[in-house]
């Protein structure tokens, strides 16, 4: 009774505040933010080993049972882990308490992940490690086509050209494009020729890699000018890298031609892109974050 009482001997303070609540309800309105995707911490980190060639059997044991071994051991606050595993690919997933802290969760992964790396097989790289994030849902696709360009060419153009002019907007994050053919130069042996000259698989690697180096060789100062001296240990050309000697002792140099051939080609391709039903020479990148 009291308030009715204050608003009836004084109706007009009564008047100013309604208009000061309404005023300042509209301002709060116009200035909040509003995002489809809000910022959820969801204690979940994704751990993907990758070892191209490796079955799936072997990425079990060698890979898989390590890596949750070692997280199990150095990482605290852990409350469930799972793991899959396919031929070449190990991704397992740390679900978290939810008071963890996940920053220092992340870290304790990677120093843990990279202890256990000498019980793997030979060569492996280190995991990825992902936070899991309810918004990082796809909410742009991009997609290229050309009548000119080959395969090669255009996913070269949305790996190392479209990404960078698109990846300085706030909050994006590309994966890979999909489609497209990955360039390599590829080196085909025939395996009679190889055999016939007493030469296995990995002479030719082990020469192909040797001879196509990229050293620093230092300066030479000649009178009052110092020059940056160059190593011709890089083939400029594809046919150059058909030059490179396989063995050049115990009778006649045996070069790459002999035995096989270098061209310009790309990796097995996985995944194929169309368009309006028909295949074409597509990259798809998607934006994998908040707008």
């Amino acid at each position: 009774m009291g308030v009715v009482r204050f608003a009836l001997r004084f109706p007009y303070t009564f008047y100013v505040v309604a208009a000061l609540i309404l005023f300042l309800g509209v301002s709060a309105i116009a200035v909040t933010p509003t995002d489809i995707f809000p910022q959820i911490d969801i204690p979940v980190v994704s751990v993907i080993w990758q070892y191209t060639g490796l079955s799936t059997p072997e990425m079990e044991q060698r890979v898989t049972t390590y890596s949750q071994y070692a997280i199990s051991t150095s990482v605290t606050g852990i409350k469930n882990m799972e793991a899959q595993t396919l031929n070449g690919i190990s991704v397992q997933k740390i679900y978290f308490q939810p008071d963890v802290n996940l920053d220092l969760a992340i870290s304790q992964i990677v120093a843990g992940t990279n202890s256990i790396r000498a019980l793997m097989p030979p060569g492996i790289q280190p995991p990825i490690v992902v936070q899991y994030n309810a918004s990082s849902v796809p909410v742009l696709q991009l997609s290229l086509s050309s009548d000119r360009l080959s395969e090669q060419k255009l996913y070269d153009y949305g790996y190392y050209n479209l990404r960078q002019q698109v990846a300085p907007v706030p909050g994006v994050t590309f994966p890979t494009p999909d489609g497209g053919k990955y360039r390599q130069i590829m080196v085909d042996i025939d395996p009679l020729k190889l055999q016939a000259r007493g030469l296995t698989p990995a002479d030719v690697v082990n020469a192909v890699n040797a001879q196509s180096l990229t050293l620093p060789s230092g300066l030479a100062k000649i009178g009052d000018t110092q020059y940056t001296v160059r190593t011709d240990a890089m083939p400029t050309t594809i046919n150059d890298l058909n030059n490179i000697p396989i063995r050049y002792n115990n009778g006649p140099t045996v070069f790459l031609k002999d035995i096989g051939q270098v061209h310009d080609g790309w990796a097995v391709q996985q995944n194929i892109v169309h368009e309006d039903g028909k295949r074409r020479g597509v990259a798809v990148l998607d934006d994998a974050q908040r707008p």
